[in-house]
């Protein structure tokens, strides 16, 4: 009776391991011939991996095995470097300070293809058990998840490990939204011409690093308009220029009285158009902390307040606007590119609201539009949210 012979196999080759076991080989894209990554029981095995393998490749979806076995630490100094141009410096500073002291310390010397949902889920609990900050935590695994998802863009791994990882909630933190007339007791308060610094955080909305960084050319004193167009950030304890937050430029009306006073202000002040209109004594850029143990914190105490930081002042300037003037109005002072950013940290509810919607909707109910009875007891409102001052 003749043999039976041996079907040749039309795509990669398997042989038997002296312990039993079968070995796959297949031929990638390049025509190298590859081992995969694991043995099996039986030949069926073996052949039902090669044909996934094969359609894989066919379909364009093979990767390099060899391209995921780049280390964590050589794949995030790659990534780091490619996207810095388009980063603020502080933001830089801050992704290298988080790739040095948690990414790579505890996953660098890992493969980009052994990371798995279970080992980023320990990381982040490591991390909890060293007493991190739950927003250090959630800082640091955002930016191994920029990391792991610029791998698969470039088709080092198939899929990001950095998938249904539960994150440490942060606490909630409400502002300190201040009335206007309290905000204009702080800057009555306040050491000249920081009074003026002040004023332009709480009446104007800009960032504490904005107004460090405004320059004499950005104030339009005719026309009662600054641009903001600059930020000044501290970056591993040096001090840079780059711009706004989203680089997020803006030009804003003022109000008179306080244009006026910065004009006066201008005209003692010495120097181009490049001055910086706040600096320390000596001249030099403010840093935040200094600035605020000095200046702000004692016109805060002063005016008989507490637990206020310059950063209510933006948010109640944010929700000063929101109320009277809409949210879209209140985004564009904050330099906001998207609304919603205005609401969700910025614009909160202001005291009495509800119940002059109440009175207005007693109105609607019988039938009777009364626009005028609402806006008129927006207008008496009492409560010091009633519009910013004339004199601050």
């Amino acid at each position: 009776m003749p043999r039976k012979r041996k079907s040749r196999r039309n795509f990669g080759r398997i042989r038997k391991l002296p312990s039993g076991r079968y070995q796959a080989r297949y031929p990638g894209p390049d025509g190298i011939l590859r081992p995969a990554d694991r043995t099996f029981a039986t030949t069926t095995d073996a052949d039902r991996w090669l044909n996934k393998k094969r359609i894989e490749i066919e379909e364009g979806r093979w990767l390099d095995p060899a391209e995921g076995q780049t280390t964590v630490r050589d794949w995030a100094a790659r990534w780091l470097a490619a996207v810095s141009p388009q980063l603020k410096h502080k933001t830089q500073a801050s992704y290298r300070s988080l790739i040095n002291s948690q990414i790579n310390p505890a996953l660098g010397d890992r493969e980009l293809s052994s990371l798995r949902p279970i080992t980023i889920t320990e990381w982040v609990a490591t991390m909890r058990t060293k007493g991190l900050s739950p927003s250090r935590i959630r800082q640091a695994y955002r930016v191994l998840a920029q990391i792991t998802a610029s791998a698969v863009d470039n088709d080092l791994i198939a899929q990001t490990p950095c998938r249904g990882v539960r994150l440490p909630r942060m606490p909630q933190t409400e502002p300190h939204i201040l009335t206007p007339l309290e905000a204009s007791r702080i800057v009555r308060n306040a050491a000249k011409p920081h009074d003026l610094l002040i004023a332009l955080l709480a009446f104007a909305g800009l960032r504490v690093g904005e107004a460090f960084a405004l320059r004499r050319a950005d104030v339009d004193v005719p026309g009662c308009g600054l641009l903001v167009d600059e930020n000044l950030a501290e970056a591993n304890g040096a001090l840079v220029f780059d711009t706004p937050k989203s680089h997020q430029k803006r030009r804003l009306r003022l109000a008179p009285s306080l244009v006026k006073r910065i004009g006066v202000y201008l005209e003692a002040l010495p120097g181009g158009d490049d001055t910086l209109l706040f600096t320390t004594s000596t001249g030099l850029p403010l840093r935040y902390n200094q600035w605020r143990k000095a200046f702000f914190d004692p016109a805060v105490t002063a005016a008989g307040l507490s637990d206020v930081t310059p950063h209510d002042l933006r948010a109640s300037h944010g929700t000063w606007v929101a109320d009277r003037h809409g949210v879209m109005t209140a985004a564009h002072r904050l330099g906001h590119s998207n609304a919603s950013v205005t609401t969700r940290h910025y614009a909160r509810p202001v005291a009495g609201r509800d119940e002059q919607v109440a009175e207005a909707s007693d109105a609607w109910f019988s039938g009777h539009d009364n626009p005028q009875g609402a806006r008129r007891g927006h207008d008496d409102d009492d409560d010091g949210t009633a519009g910013v001052p004339a004199r601050v």
